[in-house]
């Protein structure tokens, strides 16, 4: 009999994760500050899915169609359900990587992502997928990849090859994968505490276990103990791709951009002295200890002038998703925690607080007055929109053809928060992406849905759910008791809400 995992976790579904690197619309800002032009994405697809959250929000929230496949068929089974429930017209399979790869009816894609799984499979699953990019990619078209890294996983991975042989030579294969988890752990630390020569030679590995404990069972499978593991280094994954035909161009993630908080001024002289553009991202990477790279590769790089450069930024629209008093001004970097320049970063966020979409263009003339250059704005940009505040906004003809969509999986969503807490999102047609939401947050917009319109009313429909079920909040670590009690925090939260969520919400359109 044939093991159709390959080696990879499937005694438990993945988490319940959506990844915004994967949407392409936010790609274009990152392209268009590099000096490089995005492709238009009508045809995208995701390989390696998991539940499907990021490719279902993507297909549902814009016009482009997606395609994709996770070999788990019960993630596989719960990605078509969300398709259906859109009405988005995704198509997700759950064929391995070598029968997906050679369809014959699949088209050629605009953008493929990849989040994580390259990481996770052997180099014969590798070889696959590089195939398939170079086949498959478009001439002009944007590979997202993300992967575990070197040299920022070296001191910690004889512990993680340690805990995964514990878990298949000692672990009860009747107790299942999350039992033999912990029981990983359990010995890890233990070993630890006899203070054996290694973790003194590595000190960090003892603090590393213990964020470990802080995560995920399901989470920590699917990190940990697949029988592939294969951190690399960025020059092994660009010999990879090698054969794809495929040029790196930038980091997905928006804060690797601002060398401010990442280098020190001697480590950024030090990286100008390298004419390689290549090998300065290795060396980079020694310098921050990069543990995990999101990265954007393209076929074809295609540089824009600096006047088309400085008419595509102006014309980006952004717009503020967060709640401009409970902004925080600090951003962290690989060198810690730094401010942001109030002079700059508040008359921006005091002019979108309002929630409604601007240009760059129509940001920059409002700021003029107050001494703030473009290249400030656009570092303000970058800055806010890796750290979740700001997002880029769709073209109005592609919001009002996706809202139908994102209706209708919203509600579905909501549906579905009244059982669980699995899925902290919702999809909003304006970003082209998802929105994190709490299970409470959904409820309340459920409430809403049903012509609801007082607070104290969306804190009874919530009630009714969550005692229908045996549930009572918990506050400051103390579970709730009486009804009155749950009530009167239910309609507290419900009150917060009203003022400070629910207006950025029917921005979004969620």
């Amino acid at each position: 009999m044939s093991d159709w995992t390959a080696g990879y976790m499937a005694d438990i579904g993945y988490t319940f994760g959506y990844y915004n690197e994967l949407n392409p619309h936010r790609a274009r800002l990152a392209f268009l500050s590099q000096g490089l032009a995005f492709p238009e994405v009508g045809a995208a697809c995701e390989l390696g899915f998991g539940q499907g959250l990021s490719a279902n929000f993507h297909a549902a929230a814009s016009v482009t169609q997606w395609h994709g496949t996770d070999f788990n068929p019960e993630q596989a089974c719960f990605a078509q359900e969300m398709a259906a429930a859109s009405g988005a017209g995704a198509r997700l399979f759950d064929d391995a990587f070598a029968d997906f790869c050679h369809r014959t009816d699949l088209p050629d894609f605009d953008y493929i992502g990849l989040h994580g799984i390259w990481s996770w499979v052997s180099d014969e699953n590798r070889a696959v997928i590089v195939d398939f990019i170079r086949r498959k990619l478009k001439v002009g078209g944007v590979l997202y990849i993300s992967y575990n890294t070197l040299p920022g996983w070296a001191a910690f991975a004889p512990m993680r090859h340690l805990m995964r042989e514990h878990a298949e030579v000692l672990g009860s294969e009747g107790r299942g994968i999350v039992s033999r988890v912990d029981g990983a752990m359990d010995f890890a630390e233990k070993l630890l505490a006899t203070n054996p020569l290694f973790s003194r030679a590595n000190p960090l590995v003892g603090e590393r276990l213990k964020k470990m404990q802080e995560h995920n069972r399901h989470y920590l499978a699917h990190e940990y103990f697949n029988r592939d593991w294969h951190p690399m280094h960025f020059a092994t994954m660009a010999e990879w791709l090698e054969g794809a035909k495929v040029q790196y161009t930038c980091s997905a993630n928006y804060i690797e951009h601002i060398d401010a908080v990442n280098l020190t001024p001697e480590q950024q002289a030090f990286l100008q002295e390298i004419p390689d553009p290549m090998f300065r991202e290795t060396t980079r990477d020694f310098m921050v200890n990069q543990q995990f790279r999101k990265d954007y590769w393209v076929k074809g790089v295609r540089r824009l002038s600096p006047l088309e450069q400085a008419e595509a930024l102006r014309a980006i629209k952004v717009m503020l998703t967060t709640y401009r008093p409970g902004v925080s001004l600090k951003v962290s970097g690989a060198l810690g925690e730094a401010d942001m320049a109030q002079a700059v970063y508040d008359p921006i966020l005091d002019l979108l607080a309002d929630h409604k979409p601007r240009t760059l263009g129509q940001i920059e003339q409002a700021i003029k007055e107050k001494g703030i250059a473009f290249p400030q704005l656009m570092q303000a940009v970058m800055v806010l929109t890796g750290v979740g505040h700001l997002a880029q906004v769709q073209e109005e003809a592609v919001i009002s053809k996706a809202k139908k969509q994102t209706d209708r999986f919203n509600t579905y969503l909501c549906q579905k928060a009244r059982g669980s807490n699995d899925i902290a999102y919702l999809v909003s047609p304006v970003t082209g992406g998802g929105i994190g939401v709490s299970r409470f947050h959904q409820l309340f917009l459920l409430a809403l849905a049903q012509g609801k319109k007082q607070p104290a009313e969306w804190a009874q429909l919530v009630w009714q759910i969550l005692q229908a079920q045996g549930q009572k909040l918990v506050k400051e670590g103390k579970t709730l008791d009486t009804d009155e009690d749950n009530l009167a925090e239910l309609h507290s939260q419900a009150r917060v809400f009203a003022e400070q969520q629910l207006p950025i919400f029917k921005a979004l359109l969620i």
